[in-house]
């Protein structure tokens, strides 16, 4: 990624707390994100396969069957 200038580096840095904060699942807290509610149980979530391409470089996700 390359940063334009403060404006940018601030927009992407926000956009990427906003990220880590309400949808990435860590396994501290059971695979909920940070600021998930505790009280809520998520439905179970289908199998999910993983295709590397380019060598490697891209990964494609699709639900497995």
């Amino acid at each position: 990624m390359l940063i334009f200038d403060r404006g940018h580096a601030e927009k992407n840095l926000q956009e990427y707390a906003c990220h880590f904060n309400t949808h990435r699942p860590t396994s501290a807290s059971d695979q909920r994100a940070p600021l998930d509610n505790p009280n809520v149980i998520p439905p179970p979530t289908a199998r999910i396969e993983r295709l590397q391409t380019v060598a490697g470089l891209i990964n494609e996700y699709r639900q497995a069957a």
